[in-house]
């Protein structure tokens, strides 16, 4: 078996993109196969430099390593199709040779004229019936088109099942343009067969040009590779195609906002296929095991960014305790990192202390710049947090700086700072006052991070250390008392 991943180099990845190389990645591992990435850059004017790079950086990010191609190499080299124009004229010769193939010098104004009149008498236009009679020798510089021979089409396709065209679909297609690169249509018929590709793998708005490709097969006296349809990704309202405006990033827009590859791989395989069961969270391993084109769905998938996070936060938690905090730390500091700009001057153990107490909080990682600041800088005195507490409301501001300075007191006792002293002194505390958990704690939580959320209170105090703790709850209490 050999799959393929076919990308053009013309800007970003968009998920869109990154799906159609996952299925063909994860077909090709299970059945001990060859994944390709093969780069389509005929099209040189949409060519975008450092495109090419970006691919092949965005699938190793996924993990998902190709066995030929670029950089790695193969026997069917060179994999970029700019680099291949001699393979696809000695193939556009072949057709030539058995009269399946003709030069087209027509211009495009007078291309245009057929179209205006086919507009006119309200037909369908079809190159083929402005066919040249004498079309002159095909040479560089001259577009190559195929002679069709429309007949009815049947084929099968593995998601789609079996379909049928009739000739009216098929037309005298652009082999060859005037610069000497292959169009599409041509290109990956040749690409796919020299490089022995099995299941071609892409979208959906493909399907209306089969019918000219498997004449392109016929006309080549080529075996026709398993063709799998890959329905789009819908926008969230699930009436059109996903795009770029309907709020949907590039993978590496993602990727930089701190979603991990593990989640970006398990909701893009999982957004259009189920294997049955009722797990949503897999590993690429059980992804490659599970894999199978007859659980693909026919119909669209809506994307759900909501989704999409809710897995990152799973995937976050799983790495975290599954293989520790130093793993889950190790990727909080790739790139730029993901740590607010204070923690800059803290080492290494210190931020792992923070991590291992917010990181179930967290749905990216990008969400530890604003979750934990307070941790590396003393935060800015917000009274107006503290008294309009719904669970607050009811106590003066004397009495809110009464509990903080209880608690200074109370915590000051301690000699063994440690998470368990500090969570039974807390409830000391709760005796000794009188107060709800909901009350005293909610003073304390906000006296000494002045955030909409931080983690349990004794975690937090243990890493702050106690003086910082103690200090904070001071500056909070006197504060309240001096409003």
């Amino acid at each position: 078996m050999k799959t393929r991943f076919a990308p053009s180099p013309t800007g970003y990845i968009h998920i869109g993109n990154v799906r159609s190389a996952i299925y063909p990645y994860l077909l090709a591992r299970q059945q001990d196969g060859t994944f390709i990435l093969r780069i389509e850059d005929t099209d040189q004017a949409r060519f975008v430099e450092g495109a090419t790079e970006l691919i092949e950086d965005t699938l190793k990010w996924l993990g998902l390593e190709w066995d030929e191609g670029p950089v790695v190499g193969g026997p069917a080299e060179p994999y970029f199709q700019s680099q291949r124009a001699d393979i696809y004229r000695a193939w556009g010769e072949k057709l030539i040779a058995k009269g399946r193939a003709y030069a087209d010098p027509t211009d495009s104004e007078t291309i245009q004229k057929y179209r205006d009149e086919c507009n006119a008498k309200k037909i369908p236009y079809l190159y083929r019936n402005f066919r040249p009679e004498n079309p002159p020798e095909w040479k560089p510089g001259i577009p190559l088109r195929f002679k069709a021979d429309p007949k009815p089409r049947k084929w099968h396709d593995e998601v789609m099942g079996d379909l049928e065209a009739g000739p009216e679909v098929q037309d005298d297609i652009i082999l060859i343009k005037a610069d000497g690169m292959p169009t599409y249509n041509f290109a990956h018929i040749v690409d796919d067969a020299e490089m022995g590709v099995t299941h071609v793998m892409r979208g959906v708005e493909y399907l209306s040009s089969t019918p000219n490709y498997l004449a392109l097969y016929e006309a080549l006296d080529l075996e026709v590779p398993k063709l799998v349809s890959l329905p789009h990704i819908l926008a969230p309202t699930g009436n059109k195609k996903l795009g770029k405006r309907d709020g949907a990033k590039s993978a590496t827009e993602y990727r930089a906002d701190g979603v991990l590859p593990e989640a970006m791989l398990n909701y893009l395989a999982c957004l259009g296929w189920n294997d049955g069961t009722e797990q949503e969270i897999y590993t690429k391993d059980e992804l490659i095991k599970n894999f199978s084109l007859d659980k693909i769905q026919n119909s669209g998938a809506r994307y759900d960014e909501t989704k999409l996070l809710w897995m990152n936060g799973q995937w976050i938690r799983r790495i975290a305790d599954e293989r520790g905090i130093d793993a889950l730390y190790a990727r909080t500091i790739t790139g730029d990192g993901f740590w607010p700009e204070s923690a800059a001057p803290y080492d290494d153990e210190y931020k792992k202390k923070v991590l291992a107490i917010i990181y179930d909080r967290l749905k990216t990682l990008a969400d530890l710049r604003d979750m934990t600041t307070y941790f590396f800088e003393n935060p800015t005195v917000d009274l107006e947090m503290i008294t309009g507490n719904k669970f607050l409301k009811k106590f003066s501001e004397d009495e809110l700086s009464d509990m903080l300075m209880l608690t200074s007191r109370k915590l000051e006792t301690i000699q063994d700072w440690n998470a368990d002293n500090l969570q039974a002194a807390l409830n000391e505390l709760l005796e000794e006052t009188g107060k709800k958990p909901a009350e005293l704690f909610s003073v304390i939580r906000i006296a000494l991070s002045f955030a909409p959320f931080s983690p349990a209170l004794h975690l937090t105090m243990n890493v702050l250390g106690k003086n910082l703790t103690l200090s904070r709850l001071q500056t909070a209490a006197t504060a309240l008392e001096n409003d």
